[in-house]
């Protein structure tokens, strides 16, 4: 999938523009403050419907204003399609094709997006929360039957709690939001079970390039037992939650154990090796989506080359298909001039107005 023009209307400090990247390498460079990070925000919420910086939508509005728009034309291999994201006074509507669409979930994979930003490297030190949090975004952008299930599953766990919030919960009743959170669960076990499995095999050999052959290993950890019914396992935690008024077992729970060179990343790894791992797994997605949809998405690095010496630049760079459309943020152009050859296309922004040099 190719980006070919997206359009900006009152989003952040963003001034209204139209872009228009070129197929491969897009370099975006400016000050700090000055809005790269805003334009590939506005292609992840127009993409995703939503913001990897905020939940709270409104600080996406440009000061003033009362609302954003946002549209873009995007080709893939056998097909194009126009996306347009309206956000007004805290209700959002898209478009595809110009129909309108009844659920947000519609417009996932219509354009699928890789973004690698510096908070990504909570993929690695942070909880599991953040690392369930990848998972639903990138498995629900690229498979209709997990983001089927993780609606259902939310939906149960949600019931389920509220019971068990309640004054002495039936068990009957209870025994009815076991089975369906059950049915629902098996679905996301099983597809973050084969996702990992293709995940952590092309992180690992990304990675190896990228660091000359040093070793990542990354592994599914389910909170329940492989070869133990969920239904057991809530029939068995059910004292429990009844005493804490909440569902505690359930793959909303599960993790990615993740280890560098033999050693848990989390604890061991030093910087630069959890950030070099992090984009590993980004780029390995960038290869599965590819695998599973037939189409490349569009890569998004912002400030990904900060704390990477020269030749793991160059590794990371040698990572990409050439195939792939990259956007590309950086405060510095000198710190990509011995990768920007004379096919990448340069931007420059400064004080929200993006222009081509």
């Amino acid at each position: 999938m190719r980006l070919d023009q997206f359009d900006c209307r009152g989003f952040r400090a963003l001034v209204d523009q139209s872009f228009e990247p070129a197929p491969g390498l897009n370099v975006i460079r400016g000050h700090n403050a000055q809005g790269k990070t805003s334009v590939l925000e506005a292609v992840l919420f127009l993409a995703t419907s939503k913001s990897h910086r905020t939940t709270a939508e409104g600080e996406l509005v440009k000061h003033g204003e009362e609302g954003f728009h946002l549209g873009a034309r995007a080709v893939g291999a056998d097909r194009e399609v126009r996306l347009q994201a309206h956000w007004w006074r805290g209700s959002k509507r898209f478009r595809v094709n110009g129909v309108f669409q009844t659920r947000v979930s519609d417009i996932l994979g219509k354009l699928a997006v890789v973004l690698f930003s510096p908070d990504d490297i909570v993929l690695v030190k942070g909880t599991a929360a953040h690392r369930r949090k990848f998972l639903d975004m990138e498995l629900s952008q690229i498979n209709p039957v997990y983001l089927n299930g993780l609606q259902q599953y939310r939906q149960v766990l949600r019931q389920r709690n509220e019971l068990l919030r309640g004054y002495s919960p039936d068990p009957d009743l209870l025994d009815v939001w076991d089975a369906q959170l059950a049915q629902a669960g098996a679905v996301l076990i099983r597809e973050r079970d084969a996702f990992l499995g293709e995940l952590g095999r092309l992180a690992g050999e990304v990675y190896g390039r990228i660091t000359d052959g040093e070793t990542l290993d990354l592994r599914y950890a389910p909170d329940t037992p492989p070869d133990v019914p969920l239904t057991e396992v809530l029939a068995q935690a059910r004292a429990s939650d009844l005493r804490r008024h909440m569902t505690t077992r359930g793959p909303h729970r599960d993790d990615i154990h993740m280890h560098v060179a033999g050693e848990a990343a989390r604890s061991f790894a030093s910087q630069g090796q959890q950030k070099t791992a992090a984009l590993a797994v980004k780029l390995a997605e960038v290869s599965l989506v590819r695998a599973r949809t037939g189409d490349w998405p569009v890569l998004m690095l912002d400030e990904a080359l900060s704390e990477l010496d020269a030749k793991r630049s160059r590794m990371l760079f040698g990572a990409i298909d050439d195939a792939v459309q990259c956007l590309v943020t950086t405060t510095n152009l000198g710190g990509l001039s011995h990768l920007v050859g004379p096919d990448a296309t340069l931007f420059r922004i400064e004080r929200g107005v993006l222009e081509k040099e």
